[in-house]
């Protein structure tokens, strides 16, 4: 069981709306953040990976946060190339430290396609940020710098059937990079994860359950 409710919170001048999910009792609870795929293609917080990781998460005695980045639905603002989306995970992360069922010392950042991209660039140098978790991460060739800047553990998960996100490549970002690195390619996956939701979100929480102890 789990509670599930709409929250704001303020990122800069703006206000962005979410939702917060809850399990039922025996906080304070570990938190991670979700990050929804991009804007400009219809992406945000309602998305299928999005929704099936947040409910695995909270299967797994975990908060989670889901919201929408700036100008997605009831979220002001516009879109920003990922700048000022790197700083609505900022705040989203700022939010869910704050409140009262959650340990603050224990937080988890996920990203899923243009939310992975967007994760990684606010995960870098976040010293107060345990773990993260990059979805289908689109590659540009600007990944491994990132990747190595974020010290605690990471775990990269990508379909063998995503045109978009090599699992081949995502192997490979991770070698040599200091600490727990973790990376898994999933047979039959595309990019939009239909059909393997519950898979996935079972292999998130399960990681973010490891690592936010």
């Amino acid at each position: 069981m789990m509670q599930e409710y709409r929250v704001t919170f303020p990122s800069g001048g703006l206000s962005l709306e979410g939702d917060w999910h809850l399990p039922q009792a025996g906080g304070p609870f570990p938190a991670v953040v979700v990050c929804h795929p991009h804007p400009l293609y219809g992406g945000s917080m309602n998305n299928n990976v999005v929704y099936s990781v947040c409910l695995a998460l909270t299967e797994s005695n975990l908060a989670a946060l889901r919201f929408n980045f700036r100008g997605v639905e009831g979220s002001q603002g516009s879109y920003d190339s990922g700048g000022g989306e790197a700083e609505d995970i900022a705040a989203a992360l700022s939010y869910a430290s704050s409140q009262p069922d959650v340990d603050s010392a224990r937080l988890g950042l996920c990203g899923y396609s243009f939310g992975a991209g967007v994760a990684l660039r606010a995960a870098t140098g976040n010293a107060g940020l345990k773990a993260l978790a990059l979805v289908s991460l689109p590659l540009d060739g600007m990944e491994g710098a990132a990747i190595s800047g974020f010290a605690g553990p990471k775990l990269l998960v990508s379909g063998d059937a995503d045109p978009y996100s090599y699992a081949g490549e995502l192997e490979g970002l991770l070698r040599g990079v200091p600490g727990v690195a973790e990376w898994e390619g999933v047979s039959g996956a595309d990019h939009f994860w239909g059909g393997y939701e519950g898979m996935l979100g079972s292999r998130i929480s399960r990681f973010f359950s490891q690592h936010l102890v």
